[in-house]
């Protein structure tokens, strides 16, 4: 087997069937499974997913009976997988034009790299920023304080690769969890996804770990992935989110950056959920990092 993707499912029944098939459609010339993994949907995914599984036999399913976060069910996929190389990829996303054959055989022939991703699109079909470098104690702290909603500061713009060209391939520091197209080696070398964080955060340690394990992360501009993004978390009201993104962002300090760092981080937790309740009470339309 050369490619198992895997797609963890948590209550988006219409989006992840318009992925399957897209990928069944779309993907030529390589041997590859469709791993997914349902959190306990509760909007008719599993009778869905069922019913696909008797159409297509690369489908494999897994049923979990409480939500058990985007980390630890990717690591569920990731155990059953055959493939040589994973491909972690959100259930929000339809793919047009793959090309994943091309990056199948980058992999092959460039064996210091652990991981690539391709190029992601809004709906609109406007490039979505799926790179960045890694974050800052400034960065953060706008972030939490919602200057990002305002302001385009230079901390900012570093840390989300503004100035990032998505037409050239180049190595980078941190990509989004949408599409990671990595070894199955390298995982099982890094013991998969760290299962301290539930959803965020978690791409960003894996990109971490892959450089510490002496592997570079590669942008390829090939494909055409539409990426509708967070239909999942966007169930979810603003003080919850905010609450489940600043734990994430603590556990990924405490593990990679200085303690007094960490102490300022989490001295503005509490101001950012009073900001993100009001946020909530007004309806406010949340803003995603991407679309700054």
């Amino acid at each position: 087997m050369q490619l198992s993707i895997i797609i963890v499912n948590w209550n988006v029944k219409n989006l992840i069937k318009k992925s399957i098939l897209s990928i069944l459609n779309k993907i030529k010339n390589l041997n590859f499974e469709i791993i997914v993994i349902d959190n306990n949907s509760r909007d008719g995914s599993k009778e869905m997913l069922l019913e696909l599984q008797k159409q297509y036999i690369k489908l494999k399913i897994i049923f979990n009976n409480e939500n058990k976060g985007f980390a630890k069910a990717n690591n569920q996929g990731l155990k059953i997988a055959n493939g040589k190389y994973i491909l972690f990829l959100n259930p929000d996303t339809e793919i047009k034009e793959s090309n994943f054959k091309k990056i199948f055989d980058y992999m092959e022939a460039n064996s210091k790299v652990g991981a690539c991703t391709a190029r992601l699109f809004y709906n609109n079909k406007k490039q979505q920023p799926n790179v960045k470098k890694d974050p800052t104690l400034l960065s953060q702290l706008l972030i939490l304080l919602k200057f990002h909603h305002f302001i385009k500061t230079k901390a900012l713009k570093k840390y989300l690769a503004k100035d990032f060209d998505y037409s050239k391939k180049a190595e980078v520091k941190q990509i989004m969890g949408a599409f990671i197209f990595t070894r199955k080696s390298l995982m099982e070398e890094l013991k998969g996804w760290s299962e301290d964080y539930f959803v965020w955060w978690e791409d960003l340690d894996l990109c971490q770990r892959i450089r510490k394990a002496g592997k570079k992360i590669i942008y390829l501009p090939i494909g055409y992935i539409i990426h509708y993004e967070g239909k999942s978390f966007a169930q979810q009201f603003s003080y919850k989110k905010q609450k489940i993104f600043n734990k994430g962002m603590i556990t990924y300090w405490k593990k990679f950056y200085p303690l007094w760092q960490t102490i300022i981080l989490e001295m503005f937790c509490p101001l950012s959920l009073f900001l993100s309740f009001c946020v909530q009470l007004l309806k406010t339309k949340p803003r995603s990092q991407s679309k700054i």
